[in-house]
């Protein structure tokens, strides 16, 4: 199996104290394996500290993770704790029945050797799964409402210690499926269940009864959501994790491809609604319209490979395979790796992304 042989214990900088951070971690499934790989590198750097995590789906179970392991033991224990989640999920997903069969396998091996790639709908799993949950809900196909997640959580993450004393401030963002509106779940509020609700996909789950409410996954709203890192007495350096991307050249074809790319837009648009919002409020601040100490000017950082997630198939926000995730979670690494070489002297003094190049 592929391993994480950077796993080590972090080597001691020279600086006094690293540099405060919040980061925004989006959620996209199992290509949340490549948010594992970005925190890695950070938490293996050293130079940055987060104080403050908003997240959504599979980037809410990064950040419980996160916390509760840097709560046991530091940045070590929180580089052990996003591996010892990713084990988990791998483990639980080779007896899940949407895995990529051996087919499913011998078709991306043919994409990837021809000239015209194989269409998508041709994998018999993507099909079957795509057609049952188009045909039936959750509730008629898992009445039960059982979910593999709960487990998972609940074993790798001790929710009532980390309530108690967690070293990093979380905000994980849900739906109210009733209501419409974002639902952010922050010190007593977050769960076991605060996690599921972020992380429910209403085609696939039942939503999340919390306190008599019902949510959906939160990336309909908030993915993640920025606005709590703004409020909170907190640095004004956020770093967004970005999964799905946000330019995806040439225009789809095929129903799935179609339904993938509005599924991406959707995504992303509570986001660029919020990057609109901090450039304006930014302008405001600069052209003297908008005093200082009325509002914050936040400082944005990005890492995102727009490139390699655009390339990713469809179906595999559903692959827990290890040696996939592996791969994701190595792109990660060499990506945050390069946004630190480049960019980490702008932390605390200006934002390292062009807000209006790269979101309006």
């Amino acid at each position: 199996m592929p391993r994480n042989p950077s796993l080590k214990t972090s080597p001691a900088r020279t600086q006094p104290t690293p540099k405060a951070i919040n980061l925004a971690l989006q959620g996209g499934g199992s290509h949340g394996a490549f948010t594992w790989g970005v925190l890695d590198a950070l938490l293996e750097d050293g130079r940055l500290q987060p104080q403050a995590i908003s997240a959504t789906s599979a980037g809410s179970l990064n950040a419980v993770a996160l916390a509760d392991g840097w709560r046991k033991r530091g940045a070590d224990g929180a580089r052990q704790a996003l591996q010892d989640l990713w084990r988990a999920v791998a483990g639980a997903g080779r007896v899940h029945p949407l895995q990529p069969s051996w087919f499913d396998a011998f078709m991306q091996g043919l994409q990837h050797s021809a000239q015209h790639a194989v269409p998508l709908e041709w994998s018999p799993v993507h099909l079957w799964a795509q057609t049952m949950t188009q045909l039936f809900s959750p509730y008629q196909l898992n009445p039960l409402n059982f979910n593999p997640l709960r487990q998972i959580v609940q074993a790798q993450v001790d929710f009532e210690a980390l309530r108690q004393d967690s070293p990093i401030q979380l905000f994980l963002s849900a739906t109210n499926v009733e209501t419409g509106k974002i639902r952010v779940f922050s010190g007593a509020d977050v769960s076991v269940d605060a996690v599921l609700a972020s992380a429910c996909l209403p085609t696939l789950f039942q939503a999340v009864e919390i306190a008599g409410e019902f949510f959906w996954d939160g990336g309909y709203m908030g993915n993640p959501a920025i606005f709590p890192l703004i409020y909170e007495k907190v640095s004004a350096d956020v770093l967004i994790v970005h999964v799905n991307p946000v330019l995806r050249p040439g225009v789809p074809r095929t129903s799935t491809e179609i339904a993938n790319r509005i599924n991406e837009i959707s995504f992303n648009s509570s986001l660029m609604r919020e990057m609109r919002a901090i450039a304006f409020v930014t302008s405001l601040i600069d052209r003297g319209k908008l005093n200082p100490e009325d509002a914050r000017r936040m400082r944005i950082h990005s890492i995102r490979c727009d490139e390699l997630m655009a390339a990713q198939r469809v179906e595999s926000k559903m692959d827990t395979a290890w040696p996939y995730l592996c791969s994701l979670r190595d792109a990660g690494r060499q990506q945050a790796q390069a946004w630190l070489e480049a960019h980490i002297a702008q932390v605390g003094k200006e934002s390292s992304v062009d807000i209006r190049a790269e979101f309006l």
